[in-house]
């Protein structure tokens, strides 16, 4: 008898499993990839039936009997053709979003060893063809900027931003790696980390006095408040609870520059060390950093695919060589080091005629720095320039020790810049200012007031331009020595595409005078 039957007598009897309807028929899907890149990198040998396709119409040409339609979904730069019956045709206009069912059979034409013999097309989103502003012919990247709501829609476009989200991940494996934890820092804020004042105000309702009351409104904050230009500030109060810590998030400056290095509002990946007063630290972090993107992503489809130059557009982008060449040159650690002093000797024995005259104490222009990418990084490998004049850098910079170097005219920082060829610096970092009284005196020689403060009251009450007495209590208890950096992310995305300008590497740039959308 069955020890276990006793204690089984009076409990309820199991009904007979049932499987539903929804459940049989999942068993029964097509394991066909769903997507376009799946569907392309799909090559069976005998034809798959039951295969549905879900995408927009990129192309058409229509002929008596079929029609053929180039498919997209935004996760490949090639198109998939599908060949689709005429009466099935009906709405099938470019630009239009469409499901497709079919056979995924081997192709007797040239360009794709497969296409879909589309048994039954739905449009799901139709398409006005005569009005579609993106067709297939060649338009102009200035063209494109006009349309930031439909500009992903192009392929390439569209490879871009997948290079965004797989940089992320590979970002996100990196850090995670290394036991560094992930923060979000506000994008408001009441301090102007750089201090230079290019910053936008923030404010609620209309700004301008009430007819009635001729006063202006109260301020929302009680205080003047800006969208941020780094977290760096917030990162380092972070650090001290968390240890090693990073973000990427959207940052604001208000330059009223056109360039193609600049935008108005950016992402930026900055990332802070606990307990460490050592520059190289730093410097060997970044390097490790790119270096594990460029080899994580070396055999992915988006990178084969920014390597793809056809037709008119192959003039708005770097050669595949020059690209190859990029990522390449990011796996090469380590990568030289040359301090500022010496690059300016460097310049001066140039034959190079530039426009600035290089001067210690003074920053270095694009000139520069192209010249030196190219000299010290032999046009492939990325270059630090560290120890700059502290007179021409950010107050929060740790002062280099007296004897580091004596060649040097003057008082340098603990600090590097990160140049890298033909687009010259992506980042920056320093070993920061942790000792009280030498951060004080730094704000000063920078014209920075730190703002009253009373030793019998944590919080002051008298509202200030800049606020940063927050950041100067960071100093007052418990603060170790730290350092970190920030790279500028859609300027890595645009050096690692071969984009010739920043204004194409987000979805929706915002740039002076612009703001489309």
């Amino acid at each position: 008898m069955n020890p276990i039957r006793p204690f089984l007598r009076g409990a309820p009897l199991r009904r007979p499993l049932k499987l539903s309807s929804r459940a049989v028929s999942r068993a029964f899907i097509s394991t066909a990839p769903t997507s376009v890149a799946g569907l392309l990198d799909f090559t069976p040998q005998e034809a798959v039936s039951d295969v549905e396709i879900d995408g927009f119409v990129r192309s058409v040409r229509a002929q008596k009997r079929y029609h053929f339609v180039s498919l997209g979904d935004g996760s490949s730069l090639e198109s998939l053709q599908a060949v689709i019956p005429s009466d099935q045709a009906k709405g099938l206009n470019i630009g239009a979003a469409v499901r497709l069912h079919g056979s995924w059979i081997p192709s007797q034409g040239r360009g794709q060893s497969h296409e879909l013999q589309v048994e039954r097309a739905t449009v799901l989103g139709p398409s006005d063809a005569k009005t579609f502003p993106i067709q297939k012919k060649y338009q102009t990247p200035e063209y494109l900027r006009t349309l930031p709501h439909l500009r992903p829609r192009v392929p390439f476009n569209s490879t871009l931003l997948r290079l965004r989200s797989e940089i992320i991940t590979s970002l996100n494996t990196f850090f995670g790696s290394r036991d560094f934890i992930q923060t979000h820092t506000p994008i408001l804020t009441s301090s102007d980390c750089e201090g230079a004042g290019e910053v936008f105000h923030v404010s609620a309702g209309d700004p301008t006095p009430s007819p009635s009351t001729s006063k202006t409104p109260k301020s929302f904050f009680r205080r003047p408040v800006y969208t941020t230009v780094s977290a760096q500030l917030h990162l380092e109060a972070l650090a001290q609870a968390l240890g090693n810590v990073w973000t990427l998030s959207p940052t604001f400056r208000a330059e009223q520059s056109d360039t193609a290095r600049h935008l108005s509002e950016f992402y930026m990946l900055e990332a802070e060390m606990s307990f460490t007063d050592n520059l190289e630290s730093l410097m060997v972090l970044v390097e490790d950093m790119l270096s594990h993107i460029s080899i994580n992503l070396a055999d992915s489809r988006v990178k084969r695919e920014l390597l793809v130059r056809t037709g008119e557009r192959a003039s708005d982008l770097a050669t595949p060589k020059q690209v190859s060449e990029r990522w390449e040159g990011l796996t090469r650690p380590p990568w030289p080091r040359i301090t500022y002093t010496e690059a300016i000797e460097l310049l001066k024995r140039s034959e190079t005629p530039f426009v600035h005259s290089p001067v210690w104490g003074r920053d270095l222009h694009t000139e520069h720095e192209k010249y030196i990418a190219a000299k010290v990084g032999n046009s492939i490998s990325p270059v630090f320039v560290t120890h700059y004049p502290r007179d021409i850098k950010s107050f929060y910079m740790k002062a280099s020790p007296e004897n580091y170097d004596t060649t040097s005219p003057g008082t340098t920082v603990e600090c590097f810049d990160l140049l890298v060829p033909d687009f010259c610096e992506i980042a920056g970092g320093s070993i920061r200012e942790h000792r009280l009284e030498n951060l004080l005196e730094s704000m000063r020689a920078h014209g920075i007031a730190p703002g009253s403060y009373s030793d019998d009251a944590v919080e002051s009450s008298q509202p200030t331009e800049n606020n940063l007495n927050w950041y100067v209590d960071l100093r007052r208890w418990g603060c170790p020595p730290h350092g970190g950096f920030g790279l500028g992310f859609d300027r890595l995305i645009c050096y690692l595409s071969g984009v010739q300008t920043i204004h194409d590497t987000p979805a929706f740039p915002r740039w002076y005078g612009r703001c489309d959308c």
